[in-house]
């Protein structure tokens, strides 16, 4: 009897002191969750944000902003009402309404599998944030939430793109003097983006669906360097969408990367588009439907059919106006196809481009 009474009282100190170690560790472990689970105000890289840690893992919420977007929070953003204006392989834009300030803005979110992690992007989003010029679209803010996805934040500009302009039949589009401020406009945000740093930014995606317009018909450039920050599948699918829509330049068939002068070969094709007001791909110029604009028109040439390359409206206008206006219209075309050169050393670059239309405007 003795000895069973200390088995047994033995024993049942054991599974006490077995179940006050598992309650210590039950308690250790939910207290060690619960902290983790809290959200500590941070910042980061100028933004302030919300850090998560989540089993040992750190994921982060932040918004990084750039110079005059300093007042937006990530709440403005996530609480934006919004509509979708445009789908792309790697992304959504979003026309959205910020409450607190009554504004519009113009939302970027990118595919989660399309672009690197937040510190493996930083340093190029930051170089892209800091690009001011005002024939560009800046970029306002980076959010990051917390599953990786990455959300841009850009002035939205009512006006539209100039394939929109082009396309809407309105008077304006028809007038020599709005035709020449475009191509001004578009070449000096190309100019800004190849010279105005250490390092050039190629657009590598310039097409009149990528140039937004102000409400005066000021062209901003949009969607530059896009290509930098996307994962490589993503970034090449990016650069290969232009050939779908005629402004691929024919190295790039061979060659994947863009560069300064296949930029050049799309501001051709733009300037194309504005002097005969006809999608690249879908003109009517000649039987063949295999042929883009750049092609086409060169047969035209050859056939001596010139005449029959501009919109008939802007022609009439500019022959209307006086012989300068005509005059003009043939040194832009002359220009556009050169632009479009076949072989890249014979494009000009950008500033070449400028003095040309320097030269159209005396």
């Amino acid at each position: 009897m003795g000895k069973n009474h200390g088995a047994k009282v033995f024993l049942g100190l054991s599974c006490s002191f077995l179940i006050l170690l598992l309650l210590y560790a039950w308690h250790h472990c939910f207290r060690r969750r619960f902290l983790s689970r809290r959200t500590k105000e941070g910042s980061l890289e100028d933004g302030g944000g919300v850090r998560y840690a989540v089993e040992e893992e750190l994921v982060t919420e932040e918004l990084i902003k750039f110079a005059g977007w300093e007042t937006l929070t990530a709440h403005d953003i996530l609480d934006a009402p919004g509509e979708v204006v445009a789908k792309s392989s790697y992304g959504t834009l979003y026309r959205a309404c910020i409450r607190r300030s009554k504004s519009v803005a113009l939302l970027r979110f990118v595919r989660p599998d399309c672009i690197g992690r937040i510190e493996e992007v930083l340093p190029a989003v930051r170089m892209l944030g800091s690009v001011r010029h005002p024939n560009l679209v800046p970029t306002g803010a980076m959010y990051v939430g917390p599953r990786g996805e990455k959300l841009f934040v850009h002035p939205f500009y009512a006006s539209g793109t100039l394939a929109q302009f082009l396309r809407a039949g309105v008077a304006e589009a028809h007038r020599w003097d709005i035709i020449y401020k475009l191509a001004c406009g578009v070449a000096r945000g190309l100019d800004h983006l190849h010279n105005g740093y250490e390092k050039a930014i190629i657009h590598g995606n310039l097409k009149s669906n990528n140039i937004l317009l102000d409400a005066d018909f000021q062209p901003r450039l949009s969607d530059f360097g896009l290509h930098i920050i996307l994962n490589p599948a993503a970034a090449l699918e990016m650069l290969e969408a232009p050939a779908s829509q005629g402004y691929r330049a024919p190295e790039l068939i061979k060659m994947k990367d863009a560069s300064r002068e296949t930029d050049i070969y799309g501001l051709g094709v733009v300037f194309l588009e504005m002097l005969t007001q006809k999608d690249p791909l879908t003109n009517n110029f000649l039987q063949s439907k295999d042929l883009h604009l750049p092609t086409s028109l060169r047969i035209l040439v050859l056939e001596h059919k010139v005449s029959d390359v501009f919109s008939s409206n802007l022609l009439e206008d500019s022959i209307n106006q006086n012989s300068t206006n005509e005059e003009g219209l043939l040194m832009l075309f002359q220009l556009a196809m050169t632009c479009c050169s076949p072989s890249p050393a014979l494009r000009p670059d950008i500033r070449a481009v400028i003095r040309r239309l320097e030269d159209i405007g005396r």
